[in-house]
């Protein structure tokens, strides 16, 4: 399932704000010394742009190297140099183990103050450049808004001392658009952390064997495991994580700041397994011109989204409807899981809450299975209906499958994870390009709106060399910080686990997915329930996806499929492996 990165429009942090505008304030220095006669370079502020600009990209910074952008004598660069390190504005990290050469880093307060700078600059060029709407429009997205709609979060900045691990840093992860832009970046990454990066990367259930496999050695061949959100329940209990508490400050990864479905995803019997690395909602997918041209309001319901994908249904114009996953076993098997939520509908009998089910007690294992309901019924009926307008090949369609049929324009809807926007959001020949509103599930008869939570945390192996535990939680806290998550959105990924990230004003100007999912986590609508993170959850989504898709092709009625998933189902709960 590993998809083409640079095809679903991979950027760059080269296209972020702070690069434009130093590459602008170069131009500008260039120009100013070369018109005046009389100008004196500032050395200081030509270290500090050369130091920022060699950060964002990745490259190693010497002394001697930001001496030479100075463009003044050796020895007033060199006391500038060593006036700059005694401010606090460059840091110095040992590159030998004797500690007598050093690499350069911009440090915190400098990267803050020109990130601060970025943006004053980029205000005064609409206020004196720009016409008068441009100007207004500026002054309100900056002022007129929340403070933490204004606020920018500065570049990612490098460990003050280098990670030391032998062969250096291993991670496992899935292989999506967000992991890979670690990839596609892993030299500014290793400049960060300090040591080699060395990423694998498999598809979603080629992951879970990996780990498990990797569970029963003496030593982990991994620092860092990615997991599905479902897992954590299996991987605590199989020991295959560390419970994160024990190793490390949980205080330092600023709880508060991530999606709180999200977080609560990644606790097993109220401890932490992982850090969320991705939230990205399911949600719906919707063609705003085609509902427009056709009179159709956005579809808040399973009832209206029927409607709708009746209405738009055009196969003879190569227009379908509606896409879903329907390949048989895990693809099918969490759109049965999530359709049901639709209908309020848990896969388990969750107790009731204000805000959905509560998921607190799931470590208790006292619990089974709520498939052969009336709710699910009706789930099932939806999906048979549903079926009548979506492409004929959607029943061997997966995530990839249903989102490439959306962007060339196959389908008027779909749902779809944020994570694989950029196959239609960074694509200009895309139909959808631009066209695309987004939406929570719709809900069945009575009930609530959810956008059910999909995404990947990182984890620590249990079997972790205890040698390289710390270094491996130091990396950990880097590749989920805030300053990481941006760089990944600005590199081309739809998902964020932060509020923060999401109310930074580029990452909003990048994507109107980020203000529809924070508002969505405000709602309440971002919801893990519907794949609850237990032990048996990846047997019982295989079963629903074979039971159903017995079902959709005809094999069965839906009557039979959800009393043989039933059953099915007790007996894997009731004999754990």
């Amino acid at each position: 399932m590993n998809m083409n990165v640079e095809k679903a429009g991979q950027g760059s942090p080269e296209g972020g704000d702070l690069f434009r505008v130093l590459s602008y304030l170069e131009e500008c220095t260039n120009e100013l010394e070369a018109t005046v006669d009389l100008h004196d370079p500032n050395p200081v502020f030509r270290m500090a742009l050369h130091a920022i600009k060699r950060h964002l990209e990745g490259k190693v910074m010497t002394p001697t190297s930001l001496i030479a952008a100075s463009n003044v004598p050796y020895a007033t660069a060199n006391r500038r140099l060593r006036e700059m390190i005694e401010a606090g504005l460059i840091d110095q990290r040992p590159r030998t183990r004797s500690g007598k050469r050093f690499s350069m880093h911009p440090s915190e307060k400098l990267l803050n103050q020109w990130t601060q700078m970025s943006r004053q600059v980029r205000n005064l060029a609409a206020t004196y450049f720009s016409d008068q709407s441009s100007r207004e429009e500026t002054h309100d997205y900056y002022y007129g808004g929340s403070y933490m709609t204004g606020r920018t979060i500065p570049p990612i900045q490098a460990l003050s001392e280098p990670l030391k691990l032998a062969g250096g840093m291993r991670v496992l992860v899935h292989g999506d658009p967000t992991f890979m832009v670690m990839e596609n970046f892993k030299r500014q990454f290793e400049q960060v952390i300090g040591t080699q990066i060395h990423q694998r990367a498999f598809s979603i259930d080629r992951l879970r064997a990996e780990a498990l496999r990797n569970a029963e050695r003496t030593f982990s061949r991994y620092d860092i495991i990615a997991l599905d959100l479902p897992w954590i329940g299996e991987f605590a209990e199989k020991d295959i994580l560390m419970p994160l508490d024990e190793i490390m400050d949980m205080t330092r990864l600023d709880p508060a700041d991530f999606h709180t479905a999200g977080w609560k995803a990644i606790h097993w019997g109220g401890r932490p397994y992982g850090v969320p690395a991705q939230t990205t909602p399911e949600l719906l997918l919707y063609r705003r011109d085609l509902l427009t041209a056709a009179g159709l309001e956005p579809p808040a319901t399973t009832g209206q989204l029927l409607d709708a994908a009746r209405e738009l249904h055009a196969p003879r114009k190569g227009l379908y409807g509606m896409a879903f996953n329907g390949a048989r076993g895990t693809a099918l098997g969490h759109t049965v899981l999530m359709t049901m939520a639709d209908f309020g509908q848990p896969v388990l009998d969750l107790p009731v809450t204000s805000r959905g089910f509560d998921t607190d007690t799931l470590a208790a294992r006292d619990y089974c299975a709520t498939i052969d309901t009336e709710r699910g019924l009706m789930a099932a009926e939806y999906l048979v209906e549903l079926l009548q307008y979506a492409p004929p090949q959607t029943l061997s369609m997966s995530w990839y499958e249903r989102m490439r049929a959306y962007s060339e324009g196959h389908v008027a809807m779909a749902y779809g994870y944020t994570l694989l926007a950029p196959y239609f959001e960074l694509n200009p020949s895309s139909p959808a390009h631009g066209q695309t509103g987004y939406l929570p599930h719709p809900s069945g008869p009575g009930m609530a709106n959810v956008a059910p939570i999909g995404g990947y945390a990182m984890g620590i192996p249990a079997n972790l060399a205890p040698e390289r535990a710390a270094a491996a939680v130091e990396a950990l806290r880097v590749f989920t910080s805030p300053e990481a998550q941006k760089l990944y959105v600005q590199s081309g990924s739809r998902t964020s686990p932060r509020y923060s990230v999401g109310a930074d004003a580029e990452v909003r100007r990048a994507s109107p997915i980020f203000e529809a999912v924070d508002a969505m986590s405000w709602r309440d609508e971002l919801q893990f329930w519907p794949r609850p993170p237990i032990p048996e959850i990846t047997g019982i989504v295989q079963i629903c996806g074979e039971e159903f898709h017995d079902m959709l092709r005809g094999r069965i009625s839906p009557r039979a499929a959800l009393s043989q998933a039933q059953e099915r189902a007790d007996t894997l709960i009731a004999n754990p492996e």
